[in-house]
């Protein structure tokens, strides 16, 4: 399948800066793009993330439950080959990232086989990157 798209945008709130900075740029390896003292843009995976300084922000404790795991809602994140996820996963892994849920394989043998991982930003918001061994399966439904 061949996946064409315009970048989407997603803007959210931090509540350090220097912190998200650090965990999107250099974690991560986004490219920083235009910023100020109050945002920064980002650039994920060739889309728009912009982190907002909200000092009173605070994370999203919900779960709810996904194949036998309960997955923080909301969240975001970017579906990637499966090389680039691999290569994020040990990337992480490699700086004692703290998973939410770990790097694993889910609806392992059914439609929509998909590695992911589940982690959260030094302010709290949840990301999930997932990978399909075939790309055909992401809007699979049977």
């Amino acid at each position: 399948m061949n996946i064409e798209h315009r970048p989407f945008h997603l803007a959210f709130p931090v509540n350090d800066l220097a912190a998200a900075r650090h965990f999107y740029g250099d974690l991560l390896s986004c490219e920083e793009g235009r910023s100020n003292d109050h945002w920064i843009d980002f650039n994920l995976y060739g889309h728009q993330i912009v982190t907002h300084l909200d000092t009173d922000a605070k994370p999203s404790a919900v779960t709810k439950p996904v194949d036998r795991e309960n997955v923080p809602v909301p969240h975001f994140g970017v579906v990637l080959t499966m090389p680039q996820w691999e290569a994020l996963a040990e990337r992480l892994k490699q700086h004692e990232t703290e998973f939410v849920i770990p790097p694993t394989v889910r609806f392992r043998g059914e439609t929509g086989e998909q590695a992911t991982m589940f982690f959260r930003d030094p302010s709290g918001n949840a990301l999930e990157f997932k990978a399909f061994a075939d790309d055909d399966q992401l809007f699979a439904t049977d």
